[in-house]
């Protein structure tokens, strides 16, 4: 696996020039110059049926670019293991995350540009706030946030094991993804600690609340949930890494990419996202921050991983389209 100096070196190393000089990472991101669609394919496989509480769906990732550049949307916990490949998250404190050979992406609050010296080979799992509970022993989101750390650290070192084991496997004999499936979930299965049903029962009350409209009302969860005000924004903190109104905030942003990144909606579906937000610039900031992009970029050729990362399968909480009765 190649040193984050490596990675930076690779990164900047573009063929695209300004000046004469190369592109550094940050003026790439400024100009949209991310890994073509064709390039970068991302499938979805579902759990088994007694992890869908903690794991939202297991992906496999494939990009045989010696450099690739994208975005990750803010959004919940991703386990992954990089078969192959070696990169750097970017994240808005100014910090910068290089990449382990098994990883935890702990939850964002806003989208992080990555940056990836290839080819790039990955595979992992999605974590609901309950699968993040269950395996970090009730750490809270909120600290533990927008990080991407060694799992086997961070975690269990029984997860460095695994990656290195899928890895040379996968090196070896090209294992598939069934069989990674399988691999990844008998390890879950065996770390996943003890979540207070109260605290279960809240995880089930803010997927219902998130679900209900494409902007949900704090007061609305207030009446849902049967803790104080106090203790609603303390415990929403921990297992979603945001309090309740900056919660719907990024959940409002992140469902409005998705969905404007469908071709399939209609004029009047669009509509009914435009109308979540105060005016179009509104709409365009909050999309940025969350989804790492303007609407009018969502669906373009330049941002595939992000297309495929806002794919509503990541967020099972939301409804699938708009209704104008759901607002």
């Amino acid at each position: 696996m190649g040193s984050k100096e490596a990675v930076s070196a690779a990164t900047r190393s573009k063929s695209t020039e300004r000046a004469g000089a190369p592109l550094t990472w940050r003026q790439r991101i400024e100009a949209a110059e991310f890994t073509r669609s064709s390039l970068i394919a991302l499938e979805y496989f579902p759990p088994p049926p007694d992890l869908e509480p903690f794991v939202t769906t297991y992906f496999t990732l494939r990009c045989d670019e010696r450099e690739i550049l994208d975005i990750q949307p803010a959004g919940l916990a991703i386990l992954a293991v990089f078969l192959s490949g070696a990169g750097e998250m970017f994240i808005r404190d100014g910090k910068t995350w290089p990449s382990h050979r098994t990883n935890i992406l702990t939850p964002l609050s806003a989208a992080a540009p990555i940056a990836v010296d290839g080819p790039w080979r990955a595979f992992g799992a999605s974590l609901s706030p309950l699968g993040w509970a269950a395996l970090t022993g009730g750490r809270s989101a909120a600290a533990e946030g927008n990080r991407l750390l060694p799992a086997g650290t961070f975690l269990d070192p029984a997860y460095a094991e695994l990656g290195e084991d899928m890895s040379r496997d996968w090196a070896e004999h090209g294992m598939d993804a069934p069989a990674m499936v399988a691999r990844m979930s008998d390890l879950i299965r065996t770390r996943l600690r003890p979540v207070p049903p109260a605290h279960a029962q809240l995880v089930a009350t803010v997927a219902e609340w998130l679900g209900e409209a494409l902007s949900p009302r704090v007061e609305r969860l207030q009446e849902l949930a049967v803790y104080s005000p106090r203790q609603l924004q303390r415990l929403v903190d921990q297992y979603y890494g945001l309090p309740p109104k900056q919660l719907a905030r990024k959940y409002r942003a992140i469902r409005a990419a998705a969905l404007l990144a469908d071709g399939n909606l209609s004029d009047e579906e669009a509509a009914v996202v435009a109308d979540q937000f105060y005016d179009q610039s509104h709409m365009i900031r909050e999309i940025s921050l969350f989804a790492g992009r303007t609407p009018a970029r969502l669906a373009g050729p330049e941002t595939p991983m992000l297309s495929a990362l806002l794919d509503l399968r990541n967020f099972r909480e939301l409804k699938p389209r708009p209704a104008s009765a759901a607002v």
